[in-house]
């Protein structure tokens, strides 16, 4: 990209700019929060040099992967969300064996309602790249 001070940046440019914040977060050089914060002053700026600060203290990519090769490992999302799921499943069924504990017996096995359904979920998502596939396809098609 030809970086010319004052040059007007096009969609195309920040597009572009944008996936490699993509994979920078994918790797693991951005977290989630400073990803969004400058997503968003990608698609505010209007110059090239503008879109040039965004990635200034990010180090250089490689080549990136040819179409219809396999990523292995699930995205940063996902591993975000399975964490959040596995966090809350382990506190509810503490809070369900102090309980139980607690009043002698085995109490309702409530738990199954909180992990269950938000688990099916995430495996839905994770077997059908339903999330990520379908945003795209729906994205780009305007």
């Amino acid at each position: 990209m030809d970086i010319t001070a004052g040059t007007r940046a096009s969609d195309a440019e920040r597009a572009e700019v944008a996936e490699l914040l993509g994979r920078h977060m994918s790797q693991g050089r951005l977290d989630p929060a400073e990803y969004n914060e400058r997503l968003g002053l990608v698609y505010g700026t209007a110059t090239r040099e503008d879109l040039r600060l965004v990635l200034s203290d990010l180090p250089a990519l490689s080549a990136p992967p040819r179409p219809g090769a396999k990523v292995t490992g699930l995205p940063i999302w996902q591993r975000i969300e399975g964490g959040a799921w596995l966090g809350v499943s382990v506190l509810v069924l503490l809070i369900w064996a102090a309980i139980s504990i607690g009043t002698g017996e085995p109490a309702y096995f409530w738990p199954v309602w909180v992990i269950g359904p938000w688990g099916a979920v995430l495996i839905f998502r994770v077997l059908t790249g339903w999330e990520a596939g379908a945003w795209k396809r729906h994205h780009w098609a305007r």
